[in-house]
C-alpha cells in the first residue's frame, strides 16, 4: 500500500464516527448556558490532553453556545459532541445507571491512550463522580504480602484477558463530579497493551448501590488496536559499545510508556523507567515523546525527544551515554549487597517474585559491578531455588550476580536482619522450615562465618534512632528495631564482618559503629540499598566501592567488603585510594603503626558531582530532615548555593581536617596533616554521601581504645538491648544468649578500664 492510502486508511480509523455505530438519544429541556459553559471545558481538556476539536468544530460549538433560541443551541451542541461518545450513560431519578454503546469509532493503539466522550443523561440530578470498572483493566498482579510461601491469586492464564487501563479524566479544567445538570459530557481515557480486537466490559456507575438492574450499567465494546510502533534501540556506551541503559519516556503530558500498570517483568511496574539493551525494543504509539537515558550513578542523565512516526511500522532511535565517572577503569568496582527478587514493592501472583534474568537485567542498567541477590522471608521456598553457592550463571566477566541469604522474616529477625554472603549452604543446619532457625542473631553469624561466608547486618540504623543527630552521641537509642541492634553484643565476639550504610539515616547507622570503632573493635561498613524495600526506585542507590588488583572476582570483592578496602556512596562522591602514609585502606589490615604521637599524612583521589546550581528539586531533599529519604545524597552536602562539598578527615568519630572541592565530576587529589595524640582510627568522609573504612594508626603498638564515653556507651547499650530482644529469644535459647550478653558486657568493662581519653 502506498504510503496515500495509508494515511487515507488511518484517517478513516480514525474519524468521529462509526459506520455502524448506533446514535446516542437527544436530550430536550436543556439549559444552554450552563450546557455551554460544560461544553467548553470539555473542549479545553480535549486540548490539554492532546485531542483536540478541529477549528471547524470549535468554532461551530462556539456559534452554538449563542444561539437565540435555547432548544437549538442544546441540539447543536450534542450534535457536534455526540460522535465522539464511545458510551452514552443514563441516570434515572432513582439514580439507577445503564449504558449503550455511542457513535464513536472504537479504535485503539498498542501501548498508547485514546480519549473518548461519554454522554451523560442525569434525570437525578447527581453531583457524584461518574466511575468506570472494567474486568478486563482488573490488576495483572498481587503486591506482596511477605508470605515464604504464598498462594497465587492471578492465574497466568488470566493475564491475556487483562489489556488495558481504563481511566476518567477529571483533573482541570473538568470539574471532579457530575455537575447535576440534565446533560453534561465527561472524557473517559483507554489504554491497550495489545494489538489486535480486544473486547472489554465498561461498568458505570455514580455510588454504591446506583447499578440498573440486569447488568444494564454494562456495555460490552469491541475495540479494533492498531499495532504500535517497534522502536529498535541503538544504546552504546561513549566508547562505542552496545550497552544496556535506562529508558524513561514520557508523553507530552508526562505519562509513562510503557504503561507501569500493565507491566510485568521484566519491566517493573513500580517503577517509571525501563532497561533495555542495544538490539532491543519499545513499541510506542505515534507521537512526541521525551526521553530521559542514563545508566547508573556514574553516568549523566541526559535527554531528548524524539518522534514516532505514524504508519512507520518500526523505526530506529541511538543514545549515546556519556560517563563522568568509570570507577572500575581505576580498580573500584561497586557492588549493592542487598537487593531482592521478592518481596515489598515486588509481586508474589502471577509468580513468586522475578526471576534471575531479570535482576540481571536491572544490575546491567545501573552499571553495577555486583549484584548480591538475597533470599529472604517473602517467597523464601520459591526464590532459594534460585541459589547455587556460587557466581550466577548469567554473569559475565565484567558483571557479577551470587544469589545468597538475608535472615528476615526468621525468627531471630527482631534482633536484626542479617546479610550473609558467599554461603555454601542456605539451610540453617537441621532445618528445613524459616521457623526453625535461631530466634537470636549470634548462632546465625557463627555459621556463616564457619562456611567462609561474609556476614553482617542490614539497614543498620532501624532500632538505634536518637533525638541528637550529633556523631558520636551519648545518648543510649532505643533497641527496638531490625537494625544492627544486636551488633552491640556480637561485635565483642568477632562473629560480624560489617554493618550495613546508605538505607537508612546516616547519624543511626554511623553512630554505634564510631562508638564500636572507639572500643578497638574493627569492623566494617558496607553500602546497600535493600531494594525493593527501603529504596524501590532503582538498585545501588547505596553501593560499596572495593578495590580489586586485577580481574574483578566475586570472592575477592566480598572479602575486599570484610577486609575494608572500600568505601561507601550514594555512586555520586568517591573517595578513592584513601591511604594514611604509605598505608592504603584495606590493605595489610588497614594498620600503620607508629612509635609515638604525631602527625601523619591523610591523602585520597576525590570526586562528586553536583548540578552546577541547586533546583526546585534538590532544595527539597537539602531541607529534608537527615531521618527521611534520601537518607544519604550528595546534595545534602553541598555548600550554600555553590556547587562545593566539604571532604573531612575523622580521627576517633569527630571530624579533624576539612578541605572542600568542586563537585564538577573532576578527580582531585588531596592532602592532609593531621596529628595523631593516641592510638585511633582516622577515615574520610563527604557526609552524608560517601564514607571510607578506617585506617587504624596504632601508636607504640597500643590497641585503640579512644574513648571513655563509648566504652560506657557501648556497656549500657548491651543492656538496653538485652531489655528488648529477651522476650523474642526461645527460652530453650535464653541461657546461652545471656551468657554471650554478659561476655560483651565484660569485654567492655575490660576496655573501659584500659581506656583514659574521655
Amino acid at each position: 500500500m502506498n504510503r496515500s492510502l495509508r494515511v487515507l486508511a488511518v484517517l478513516m480509523l480514525c474519524s468521529p464516527v462509526s459506520i455502524e455505530a448506533g446514535e446516542l438519544p437527544r436530550v430536550a429541556g436543556v439549559p444552554l448556558q450552563p450546557l455551554a459553559a460544560q461544553a467548553r471545558r470539555v473542549a479545553d481538556a480535549l486540548e490539554v490532553i492532546g485531542r483536540p476539536l478541529s477549528v471547524e468544530e470549535r468554532a461551530q460549538l462556539d456559534r452554538a453556545f449563542t444561539r437565540a433560541d435555547e432548544s437549538e443551541g442544546s441540539d447543536a451542541i450534542q450534535e457536534i459532541l455526540d460522535p465522539y461518545c464511545l458510551v452514552g450513560v443514563s441516570i434515572n431519578p432513582e439514580s439507577r445507571v445503564k449504558a449503550q454503546q455511542g457513535p464513536a469509532d472504537p479504535s485503539l493503539t498498542q501501548q498508547g491512550w485514546r480519549a473518548f466522550l461519554i454522554k451523560v443523561h442525569n434525570e437525578a440530578g447527581v453531583t457524584a463522580p461518574l466511575r468506570v470498572a472494567s474486568p478486563n483493566a482488573a490488576p495483572i498482579y498481587t503486591r506482596s504480602t511477605a508470605s515464604p510461601d504464598p498462594k497465587q491469586t492471578i492465574p497466568p492464564e488470566s493475564i491475556p484477558d487483562r489489556w488495558t487501563e481504563i481511566a476518567m479524566f477529571n483533573d482541570r479544567p473538568m470539574n471532579p463530579t457530575l455537575s447535576g445538570l440534565l446533560l453534561e459530557y465527561r472524557i473517559i481515557q483507554i489504554y491497550s497493551r495489545d494489538a489486535g480486537p480486544r473486547e472489554a466490559k465498561l461498568t458505570f456507575d455514580v455510588g454504591q448501590g446506583t447499578q440498573d438492574l440486569g447488568f444494564r450499567s454494562d456495555v460490552d465494546i469491541l475495540f479494533q488496536c492498531e499495532p504500535g510502533v517497534v522502536v529498535s534501540l541503538d544504546i552504546q556506551d561513549e566508547d562505542g559499545t552496545p550497552v544496556m541503559g535506562s529508558l524513561l519516556i514520557r508523553d507530552p503530558r508526562g505519562r509513562v510508556y510503557p504503561s507501569p500498570g500493565r507491566r510485568l517483568a521484566p519491566d517493573f511496574f513500580f517503577h517509571p523507567q525501563i532497561y533495555r539493551k542495544s538490539g532491543e525494543s519499545v513499541i510506542l504509539p505515534p507521537g512526541t515523546f521525551n526521553v530521559e537515558y542514563t545508566r547508573g550513578p556514574e553516568y549523566r542523565v541526559k535527554s531528548r525527544q524524539i518522534t514516532v512516526e505514524e504508519g512507520a511500522g518500526t523505526q530506529t532511535e541511538s543514545f549515546r551515554l556519556e560517563r563522568w565517572a568509570n570507577l572500575a577503569e581505576k580498580g573500584w568496582y561497586s557492588g549493592d549487597h542487598h537487593v531482592h527478587a521478592a518481596g515489598c514493592a515486588h509481586y508474589e501472583s502471577p509468580t513468586e517474585g522475578v526471576e534471575p534474568e531479570h535482576m540481571m537485567r536491572h544490575i546491567l542498567g545501573e552499571d553495577l559491578t555486583v549484584g548480591c541477590v538475597l533470599s529472604w522471608g517473602p517467597c523464601w521456598y520459591y526464590q532459594k531455588e534460585f541459589f547455587e553457592g556460587t557466581i550466577h550463571p548469567l554473569s559475565t566477566s565484567d558483571y557479577l550476580m551470587r544469589y545468597d541469604v538475608e535472615v528476615s522474616g526468621f525468627p531471630s529477625s527482631h534482633s536484626g536482619h542479617l546479610c550473609l554472603l558467599r554461603l555454601t549452604e542456605d539451610d540453617y543446619p537441621g532445618t528445613t522450615l524459616i521457623e526453625e532457625w535461631p530466634s537470636w542473631t549470634l548462632p546465625v553469624l557463627q555459621w556463616g562465618k564457619e562456611q567462609g561466608g561474609v556476614v553482617g547486618y542490614s539497614h543498620s540504623g532501624w532500632g538505634l534512632q536518637t533525638q541528637s543527630l550529633e556523631l558520636p552521641t551519648d545518648e543510649i537509642p532505643p533497641f527496638d528495631g531490625i537494625g544492627a541492634n544486636e551488633y552491640i553484643v556480637t561485635v565483642a565476639h568477632d562473629a560480624v564482618d560489617f554493618i550495613s550504610s546508605v538505607d537508612t539515616p546516616a547519624p543511626w547507622e554511623l553512630n554505634i559503629w564510631y562508638h564500636t570503632l572507639n572500643c578497638g573493635y574493627r569492623a566494617k561498613i558496607s553500602g546497600e540499598t535493600d531494594f525493593p524495600c527501603i529504596y524501590g526506585e532503582r538498585v545501588g542507590l547505596g553501593r560499596s566501592y572495593v578495590k580489586i588488583d586485577g580481574e574483578l572476582d566475586f570472592d575477592r570483592w566480598v572479602q575486599g567488603i570484610k577486609d575494608g578496602r572500600s568505601y561507601v556512596s550514594d555512586g555520586r562522591s568517591h573517595l578513592v585510594d584513601f591511604k594514611v602514609e604509605d598505608v592504603a585502606v584495606g590493605e595489610n589490615g588497614s594498620e600503620l603503626k607508629i612509635d609515638e604521637a604525631g602527625q601523619v599524612r591523610v591523602s585520597a583521589s576525590v570526586s562528586a558531582l553536583l548540578a552546577p546550581e541547586p533546583d526546585e528539586r534538590t532544595e527539597a531533599i537539602r531541607n529534608r530532615p537527615l531521618s527521611q529519604q534520601p537518607y544519604w545524597d550528595v546534595e545534602r552536602t553541598r555548600i550554600g548555593d555553590s556547587r562545593r562539598v566539604p571532604v573531612e578527615v575523622v580521627v576517633n568519630g569527630y571530624p579533624v581536617a576539612r578541605q572542600e572541592i568542586e563537585a564538577d565530576g573532576s578527580f582531585q587529589d588531596l592532602t592532609f596533616d593531621v596529628p595523631i595524640e593516641q592510638s585511633s582510627w582516622v577515615a574520610l568522609r563527604i557526609y552524608p554521601s560517601s564514607h571510607t573504612n578506617p585506617i587504624f594508626v596504632l601508636v607504640d603498638d597500643q590497641p585503640v581504645r579512644a574513648s571513655k564515653k563509648s566504652a560506657e556507651w557501648c556497656l549500657k547499650s548491651v543492656d538496653q538491648c538485652w531489655s528488648q530482644k529477651v522476650k523474642g529469644i526461645r527460652p530453650e535459647e535464653r541461657a546461652e544468649a545471656e551468657a554471650a550478653y554478659e561476655f560483651a558486657r565484660e569485654a567492655y568493662r575490660k576496655i573501659l578500664a584500659e581506656s583514659e581519653a574521655e
